[in-house]
């Protein structure tokens, strides 16, 4: 099946657009210890807020003054209330999901030239600074209409909310030149970077649904789940195999995560293509010990499938899912089971409850992070696949609560005596930080120290002995890409990281695969978000991708403007930080006004920063054109 989808397009400037790529990441999350949570709930109550803005600017308990109601209808006229639900906000039609192709020569994205939901495939050619559209989804692509239940569960786990293409990945050996491989409701088609047909490789239906396909790391094969088991398909040349067996038809699944995993572990994968592409390491999940939980749909038309849903949905106190590990040759074979089980429907604080995260090191052994019930105690775990046994690497324990991440990164070529070593991110300080561990569990030496947080590992290079990370060293507010040594200099001070981001707020980074550039996607409380191409060297711009004015015309016919950030300190110092969302005075007169205080319960969402989704926050934004003061905060 082939599909005509190529067609250029001029360089936008945005408003026009000024297309580019971008890399859709959450914005604003960040991991909280529940412990410090509580630290500062009793800091609050020891602190004195007489002179700070919340008492100077906030009266819970006043009314609004009659000058200020006369002119709330005039005020409120231009901000209709569907602006809150209206998606996407104000400033974030930009490009999304970037990548480098295998080759680093081209630049992909999706992005809307309509300003819609519904996405298309752009290439950037940096050399020529060209871009065009180079694939557009046969019909309309992903609708919710037609997508399997199955496929609208994962969508609500990731929050996605595009249209059209939603995901792609590069394909293709290093002796080829590299190819697009497309996930639609139809199934998975292929198109060469500038080639003008997609071509159907694999089937799917709303009723037979593909789901999570992953590209093996060689290029060459594609491996998914179908009916409750897994496959692989060679993208080339070759029809789909089935390698797993068992779990059809029995209420278990083979290669998927289960809701817990998804929804509150943020592991959206069941299955893992080994380095060398020659296994794959997968979940089966039993979720017969949980009793399944009903859903009734009253309006629809009709009773049936489409009247209810039945979940498996876990209750807190009762059993999990049981999850087990096996691992299989991508071209089938026998399942090797390592002798991990988790769940298992045991009562009390299971060691092994959650299978948290799966990663393969460079020999491939396989690596598993698992926690136990109360996500106190985390275990990391390596296993030999031909059969199965594990070794324990460490244990990670902390009294309260142990915050995921996924920052561990196997070292493959530093010096030999390093042979095995992985980067490891920690907590154990008080703060998310950088540890180079030996293969046996033996903490080697800190890469990053000090009261801010790393938030992920960008990038390896391991020839010029530097790792690059994003973090909060500036500002709790902001988040910035740094590099610092991957082996530091024995015996002398950790050196301090070296910023590469230029500009204040939030940036999103992907670097290319020969680690010479990256992509920055930044924005901030005044800048709506922007693209740019920056050396990974100095972290100078080489290329602006994607620009839009500040403030866009949507903002300006609105009449947003970005909140007010304020500082709290505690009496122990402590510092604490806000948002303040206030009406205009020209419309409302003086305060003090009618508040509303909007406080996340957490953990791992941090609502106060310097991003401009913060300035688009419609439903602030809609009350404060009300009249109403909106606080947020406050935050760490």
């Amino acid at each position: 099946m082939t599909h005509n989808s190529s067609e250029s397009y001029p360089v936008f400037l945005a408003e026009q657009v000024s297309i580019g790529n971008i890399c859709v990441c959450p914005f604003g999350m960040r991991s909280v210890d529940f412990g410090r949570s509580a630290a500062i709930r009793k800091k609050l109550k020891q602190t004195d807020f007489s002179d700070s803005p919340l008492s100077q600017n906030l009266n819970l308990s006043s009314s609004m003054p009659r000058t200020a109601e006369s002119h709330m209808q005039d005020s409120c006229a231009p901000f209709p209330v569907e602006e809150i639900v209206q998606y996407p906000p104000p400033g974030y039609v930009a490009p999304s999901f970037v990548a480098f192709s295998r080759d680093d020569k081209l630049i992909s994205y999706l992005f809307s030239p309509d300003s819609t939901l519904s996405r298309k495939i752009f290439l950037l050619d940096p050399t020529t600074q060209c871009q065009q559209m180079v694939v557009s989804p046969p019909g309309s692509g992903v609708d919710e209409c037609n997508l399997s239940v199955a496929e609208k569960l994962r969508r609500e786990r990731l929050r996605e909310r595009g249209l059209g293409i939603t995901r792609y990945d590069w394909a293709g050996g290093a002796d080829e030149s590299p190819f697009l491989v497309v996930p639609l409701p139809g199934g998975i088609y292929i198109q060469n970077a500038l080639g003008p047909q997609l071509t159907l490789k694999a089937c799917s239906s709303p009723s037979c649904p593909i789901l999570d396909p992953v590209v093996s790391p060689d290029g060459f094969s594609i491996a998914y789940v179908q009916e409750d088991e897994l496959y692989v398909t060679p993208l080339r040349t070759g029809e789909p195999k089935q390698i797993t067996y068992g779990a059809r038809g029995t209420g278990k699944t083979h290669g998927l995560a289960e809701y817990i995993a998804q929804e509150e572990m943020e592991r959206r994968h069941g299955f893992w293509w080994s380095p060398d592409s020659k296994f794959i390491a997968f979940a089966e999940v039993d979720a017969s010990v949980v009793p399944p939980y009903r859903i009734m749909h009253p309006g629809k038309a009709s009773l049936g499938g489409d009247a209810q849903e039945d979940h498996a949905y876990p209750f807190a106190g009762n059993a999990n899912v049981k999850v087990r590990l096996g691992v299989v040759p991508s071209g089938g074979g026998d399942v090797v089971w390592t002798d991990l089980h988790c769940g298992n429907g045991n009562e009390g604080d299971n060691e092994e409850e959650y299978l948290a995260r799966v990663s393969w090191m460079p020999d491939n052994s396989l690596v598993a992070q698992v926690l136990n019930r109360s996500h106190s105690q985390l275990k990391l775990l390596k296993f030999d696949i031909k059969t199965g046994k594990r070794d324990v690497i460490f244990v990670e324990e902390n009294a309260t609560w142990i915050n995921l991440h996924d920052c561990f990164t196997p070292i493959q070529k530093v010096h030999e005596k390093f042979a095995g070593a992985f980067i490891w991110a920690s907590e154990k300080s008080g703060f998310r930080h950088l540890y180079l561990y030996d293969r046996n569990g033996v903490c080697l030496t800190p890469l990053t120290q000090g009261e801010w947080m790393v938030e992920e590992v960008a990038g390896v290079d391991e020839s010029s002995n530097l790792v690059y990370f994003t973090g909060t060293l500036d500002s709790p507010l902001e988040i910035h890409l740094y590099c610092t040594k991957l082996v530091p200099d024995p015996g002398k001070i950790l050196a301090k990281p070296r910023r590469l981001t230029n500009g204040e707020g939030r940036h999103v980074v992907v670097l290319d695969h020969k680690m010479k550039r990256f992509v920055d996607m930044h924005d901030s409380l005044n800048l709506p978000p922007r693209v740019l191409l920056c050396s990974l060297e100095d972290g100078k711009v080489l290329l602006s991708i994607y620009e839009q004015p500040a403030p866009t015309s949507r903002t300006r016919k609105l009449q947003l403007s970005a909140p007010e950030t304020v500082q709290l300190t505690a009496s122990d110092g402590l510092i604490l930080y806000g948002s303040i969302y206030k009406p205009d005075a020209k419309h409302f007169g003086p305060p003090p006004y009618r508040t509303l205080v909007s406080v996340y319960g957490g953990p791992n969402v941090q609502t106060v920063c310097n991003t401009w989704m913060n300035t688009v926050d419609m439903r602030a934004q809609y009350l404060r054109s009300k009249g109403i003061l909106v606080w947020r905060g406050l935050e760490i």
